[in-house]
């Protein structure tokens, strides 16, 4: 109204000055959209340069942390757009009052950049959602990331549905009622993201996986920590630094290992075996039990085991001439037991998970003494450490048992055969 007015005797003084009509009123046009652009201007100043400076800095001197995210996704920078978009937008039909024909193509085009700006801001509110749930412990265990993106895509796909129709000045109604002949297009172009969609509510609803977990998948030559779990993609840090990236669909599809458990239990399992040469097990001779009650942690096995099998002989009346007869003790029983003891008192071994310690059966490579239990330490570098000190003290003592571990011969057992 007040641009009309202005338009008016801004037209009057120049027709009075002597200009023709047709000139006059275009000179007048030229003059009211200059006015126009420098409202405009003066609209972002006032936004930008006064108010958004005055918010920044009582968000910098507030003292929580959810307004600082404002800033960082930018959220006011975009809102700030629509102070010159909506200036132009409501006063432009009165600077083109003389040529109506221009005022909806220009119209138009700002309504399609102020939906623009709308799709960005929203874009930047869903980003200030997810950062602040980014906050909460929660966040550790459940990734909304792939529902993020969902959100966005959703957001694009209805702005880009109403600047359509601005352009061809139709309601969006028109597209939306046309979709149902476009869904087996939309469902081939958009097949991965609606797997993915799909698998990703099942990780999140299952707790299949989270931010931070070791998984091994063996199909994708993936092992290693899930850094990041998107709408599409599951990104893993391998353990050699490389990144594979696996489709988020094929984490419900495939079996994959994961090791969130062992990290929850506290523990990490040792499963290995050491092979004891069959040819040199035997029953233990009273110098070899003296021996061995000489060792610590069994002084008080050796003792408490051999009054138990004197008792059971004479219990019994065993006829301890014939060796087989009589319950006896054998050195790679002793052994056994001595590993037992040693663990029991090691400190990185958990006792109160899975402990043992026993035979396996018989092979051609000898007798296997299988250790199953698990360490304190779950550090790989620290994990393989106590695990080769381990074993590194059980291969060592095997012989002063009497005990072989069992080893294929090499060149050097045969060397000096046949010399004589």
């Amino acid at each position: 109204m007040y641009t009309n007015l202005i338009g008016e005797s801004i037209e009057k003084w120049l027709i009075s000055g002597g200009l023709g009509k047709d000139f006059a009123v275009f000179l007048n046009t030229v003059i009211i959209i200059s006015i126009i652009f420098f409202l405009a201007y003066l609209a972002n100043f006032v936004v930008r340069r006064l108010l958004l400076v005055y918010i920044r800095h009582w968000i910098k001197q507030s003292k929580t942390i959810w307004d600082d995210i404002l800033l960082e996704q930018k959220l006011l920078n975009r809102l700030a757009n629509y102070a010159p978009a909506l200036v132009i937008y409501h006063t432009i039909p009165a600077a083109l009052v003389n040529y109506p024909g221009a005022v909806g193509v220009i119209q138009a085009v700002i309504s399609i950049i102020m939906i623009l700006l709308a799709i960005l801001v929203i874009d930047a509110v869903i980003n200030v959602l997810h950062e602040i749930y980014k906050r909460f412990p929660i966040s550790a265990d459940i990734s909304i990331r792939g529902y993020i993106q969902v959100a966005k895509i959703i957001v694009y796909f209805v702005g880009i549905i109403l600047m359509l129709s601005v352009i061809i000045g139709e309601s969006p109604m028109v597209f939306l009622t046309g979709l149902g002949a476009m869904a087996a297009v939309l469902m081939l172009v958009f097949k991965d993201t609606i797997l993915g969609f799909v698998a990703s509510i099942q990780l999140s609803a299952n707790d299949m996986v989270r931010i931070g977990d070791w998984i091994e998948m063996p199909s994708h030559n993936a092992d290693g920590p899930v850094t990041e779990i998107s709408l599409n993609t599951v990104k893993v840090r391998n353990w050699d630094q490389t990144i594979t990236t696996v489709p988020t669909y094929a984490l419900v599809s495939n079996s994959f290992y994961n090791w969130r458990g062992m990290s929850e239990s506290g523990g990490r399992r040792i499963m290995r075996s050491i092979n004891i040469d069959i040819k040199s097990i035997q029953f233990c001779t009273s110098e070899m039990l003296e021996k061995f009650s000489q060792i610590r942690v069994l002084k008080s096995y050796i003792n408490e085991k051999e009054e138990e099998l004197r008792k059971h002989n004479e219990m019994h009346g065993i006829d301890e001439t014939v060796m087989v007869n009589k319950r006896r003790q054998t050195n790679i029983g002793v052994f056994r037991k001595y590993i037992e003891l040693y663990l029991r008192n090691h400190a990185k071994i958990k006792q109160d998970m899975t402990f043992l310690v026993r035979h396996l059966e018989p092979t051609p490579t000898g007798i296997p003494i299988q250790i199953y239990v698990f360490t304190k330490e779950q550090a790989w570098p620290v994990y393989e450490g106590v695990q080769a000190d381990i074993f590194d003290h059980i291969l060592s003592v095997v012989p002063e048992f009497g005990l072989r571990v069992f080893q294929n011969p090499t060149g050097d057992d045969f060397r000096g055969l046949g010399k004589d």
